[in-house]
């Protein structure tokens, strides 16, 4: 059993850690912007849109899932839980182990997409205030 609980203490440890990754990169171009010309921060924001494009699909899973969470707790109350454990069903609570992971899964994922989509919005304002800048130049 332990073997399980360190499995999954080890994934989620992962992703989680994927997300910060993704964090510090965000954190970096930002960070970078005002250095940066038009054409990196064009070619960086192309990027994240294509990362987030390719992933909408397993976003759409993720979301998906975490609705499901949602109705199953409506119906898994805990004394009902209770019940089960005092009724040694290990199928029951083997099933809703399991789904909880699945849930910790996707809410991870929906957590990375979320940065992905950070960054796009990022990119997206630093373009549009380069944009801005380069008008008040000309019109000046």
């Amino acid at each position: 059993m332990s073997q399980k609980i360190n499995n999954l203490r080890t994934n989620l440890q992962t992703k989680l850690n994927a997300i910060a990754s993704q964090l510090n990169t965000v954190k970096t171009h930002l960070e970078a912007a005002p250095k940066d010309t038009a054409t990196i921060i064009h070619s960086q924001l192309d990027a994240a849109k294509a990362r987030v494009e390719a992933k909408k699909q397993e976003i759409a899973l993720a979301k998906t899932k975490l609705e499901e969470r949602v109705e199953v707790k409506k119906t898994e109350v805990e004394s009902q839980i209770e019940d089960w454990k005092a009724k040694r069903e290990h199928k029951k609570l083997l099933t809703r182990a399991n789904r909880a992971e699945d849930y910790a899964a996707a809410a991870v994922v929906v957590a990375m997409s979320a940065v992905e989509e950070a960054e796009v919005a990022i990119l997206e304002a630093v373009v549009a205030r380069m944009d801005a800048a380069d008008k008040a130049e000309i019109g000046a």
